[in-house]
Formats: structure tokens, C-alpha cells, sequence
């Protein structure tokens, strides 16, 4: 099986519950088009500031069904508030090399940890039994297209 793309997440403004798109616009240096992390990026390019490196953020399918059956938990897949649910890859193989998602080149920057406000609204095993395990923040080097089936490929670099 290869690795897939199994849900596309986005939020417009902060705490608002994620909304699952069936495809999305990447762009690179700023983020999914409609997210609140890519109007973020704009609004820190037209203050001349740096982007933040958290253009977008991945989560392992496998990692939350394990641990939803762990945890004998119905939790809704969106509520874990990351962009992409993937399917078939090691995302923490993929900390500081580049990959397609989609038609979007990326680039793998840091895991992307559950916070306390995800422990405090989803559920409190979420701290100790998701670190290191489900997340990945990236950056987005080239635009492109996502859309719920698509690949996840390595590059090799």
C-alpha cells in the first residue's frame, strides 16, 4: 500500500473546530489557502516578519486509531486539529527531507506535539501517549494540489 492522503483539515480562525475539504491550494511559503496559519503568513509577509516553519501539520492514521482503541475513545479524526491524516508513512521519517504531498513539494521541519489545550479538549491521555508518535509540522516549498486520496512520495532528499 502506499502512502495516502486520508483527510485535508482546515481551520479559519483560532479554536474554531477544523473543517474537512476535499481538496486544498498549498502555497509555498505561507500554507493551505483558507487555513488560519496561511492568513497568518500573509499578515507576518505584509508587517515584514518571518514565517513561522508551521506552514502545515500531518498526523498518522494508524497512530490515532491505536490510540482511540487503546483508549476505548469515538473521537472524531478533525478534533485532533491537524491538516492531513495520512495513511502508509513513517511521518517521523520524513524530519528534514522532502516529500510530494500531493503535487506540493514539502519539506519536514519538527514533530508536531499534542498541546494542552488538545489534552484539555479532546482527551487527557493525549499528552503522554501521542508525543513523538502521530505528528509532523512542514513547510511548503513548492505550490501545489491536495486532495483527499492522493500520495505521499519521498524525494530522496
Amino acid at each position: 500500500m502506499s502512502a495516502s492522503i486520508q483527510n485535508i483539515f482546515i481551520s479559519k480562525i483560532r479554536r474554531e473546530q477544523p473543517q474537512e475539504v476535499a481538496a486544498a491550494k498549498l502555497e509555498a511559503g505561507k500554507g493551505i489557502v483558507g487555513d488560519r496559519y496561511h492568513k497568518r503568513a500573509l499578515e507576518s509577509l505584509a508587517a515584514g516578519d518571518e514565517v513561522q516553519a508551521n506552514h502545515i501539520s500531518l498526523i498518522s492514521q494508524e497512530k490515532l486509531d491505536d490510540f482511540l482503541e487503546q483508549n476505548v475513545a469515538t473521537i472524531d479524526y478533525a478534533d485532533f486539529r491537524r491538516n492531513v491524516l495520512t495513511r502508509g508513512i513513517d511521518l517521523y521519517g520524513l524530519i528534514g527531507k522532502k516529500f510530494k504531498l500531493g503535487s506540493a513539494l514539502c519539506q519536514g521541519v519538527e514533530d508536531c506535539e499534542p498541546c494542552a489545550f488538545l489534552a484539555a479538549t479532546v482527551h487527557r491521555a493525549v499528552l503522554p501517549e501521542l508525543e513523538k508518535k502521530a505528528g509532523l509540522r512542514a513547510i511548503i516549498l513548492e505550490d501545489g494540489d491536495i486532495k483527499i486520496g492522493d500520495t505521499i512520495t519521498t524525494t530522496g532528499n
